[in-house]
């Protein structure tokens, strides 16, 4: 397992920012202290760059390289997605200040650094509604069985210029289930694909009049599909 997590010894710089808010082990010049916005024994909570009000990372406080690593699917792994959205929620300890929040976790090949961070940042309301039209016409998978199911398969547009990407889409109405174990059962284990070739978006569902609505859409993506993306740098806004 430490091949595919890491080592606490790895030369990593949002490593070293977790390692500095949990053991004030300052990181190696010329890297700088972080700004250790939230910290707990299971995650710490820092700034993405570049750094804005809707531009946040959640990190393990536990060597994890990334999505690849198989701890982040056991019973022993924290929920670091509902963390991520307790914190980024309008009245969390580190809230995204953006009408449309989205959290995300990019591919290993996608990927610039390696400690598992959630990104914690806005969508654009374009996303919102068509995932919201996506389920009004029952194109939205409701069961974790049904995520890989073509009919739930479907193209949302992303930043200006980027063109659709497909993604599999999920509604689940807590975030009390492992994202992870759920995406590694039913598309990654099912349809013989690479954990570590996987993208994964939450976008919490609004109101008319913009606040929680009472369920998130889960996306899920990778260079399989059809147009599929292995990042969500695509749909979330950090700027």
């Amino acid at each position: 397992m430490q091949a595919l997590c890491g080592s606490s010894a790895d030369n990593d710089s949002l490593w070293h920012d977790v390692r500095y808010c949990t053991q004030g082990i300052a990181p190696p010049p010329p890297q700088q202290k972080p700004d250790c916005l939230k910290v707990t024994s299971n995650y710490v909570v820092l700034h993405g760059k570049p750094v804005s009000p809707h531009n946040f990372l959640l990190l393990p406080s536990c060597r994890i390289t990334g999505i690849e690593c198989p701890f982040i699917v056991t019973n022993e792994a924290a929920n670091y997605w509902d963390a991520a959205w307790e914190n980024a929620r309008s009245g969390g300890s580190v809230p995204v200040q953006f009408p449309n929040i989205g959290l995300g976790v990019n591919s290993k090949g996608a990927r610039q650094l390696n400690q598992l961070h959630i990104h914690m940042a806005g969508v654009r309301a374009s996303t919102q509604r068509r995932l919201q039209e996506l389920e009004a016409t029952g194109r939205v998978a409701i069961q974790p069985s049904q995520w890989g199911d073509p009919q739930y398969q479907a193209a949302v547009t992303g930043t200006l210029g980027s063109g659709d990407r497909t993604y599999r889409v999920l509604r689940l109405n807590s975030l009390d289930q492992n994202l992870f174990a759920l995406l590694n059962r039913y598309v990654v284990v099912r349809f013989g694909l690479g954990m570590a070739d996987q993208t994964v978006v939450v976008v919490p569902k609004t109101t008319p009049a913009g606040g929680f609505a009472g369920s998130f859409y889960v996306l899920n993506s990778d260079a399989s599909l059809h147009d599929g993306t292995s990042t969500c740098d695509h749909l979330l806004v950090y700027t």
